[in-house]
């Protein structure tokens, strides 16, 4: 007679998260300030706003824009300001920083966003590798955002978990 295989994975209550499912969907754009600047270092404030201007910003529309300057330039704050009004225009979702830097803040607030209802008082995995590339920044925001939620927090995949975190029961604390 054979026996029946039980998973005792599925069976065990464990959830397994995948941050990459948390990732940003959109595309970001990428938007450097220095195209704007006199011979790429200078803010020269007429020839600045002038060149706004001539601007077509509609190519943001609706997009997700990462707005930076890759020159060794000092640049004073309004430029910044500025840039972000005609974005604004055109309802660009502006975001200071590099594309990456753009891609993480967007994760981490996705995280930060996670409803934690369906994680309270259960066994969580967040899942260690994926499609995505992910940061330190990341592990670190969803460990904060569940551990006081879960009854246990691990890293990695069922079969070879890594305990992060485990609620002492009133049982242990005596």
């Amino acid at each position: 007679m054979e026996k029946e295989i039980i998973n005792r994975v599925a069976n065990s209550g464990l959830i397994t998260i995948d941050l990459s499912d948390y990732a940003p969907k959109k595309p970001i754009e990428n938007l450097d300030i220095k195209k704007f600047l006199f011979q790429g270092l200078i803010l020269k404030e007429k020839e600045f706003r002038l060149t706004l201007k001539k601007n077509d910003f509609s190519i943001y529309k609706n997009k997700t824009v990462a707005l930076n300057c890759s020159s060794n330039s000092v640049l004073p704050m309004w430029a910044f300001m500025l840039i972000t009004s005609y974005l604004n225009a055109v309802n660009a979702d502006v975001h200071f920083g590099t594309q990456e830097e753009v891609f993480q803040q967007i994760f981490k607030k996705n995280i930060n966003a996670i409803d934690t209802d369906n994680f309270k008082n259960k066994k969580v995995i967040i899942k260690g590798c994926g499609s995505v590339k992910l940061t330190a920044n990341l592990y670190v925001a969803i460990t904060k955002k569940l551990q006081n939620i879960v009854s246990s927090l691990m890293f990695g995949e069922a079969c070879s978990a890594v305990p992060v975190f485990k609620k002492i029961s009133r049982k242990n604390k005596r």
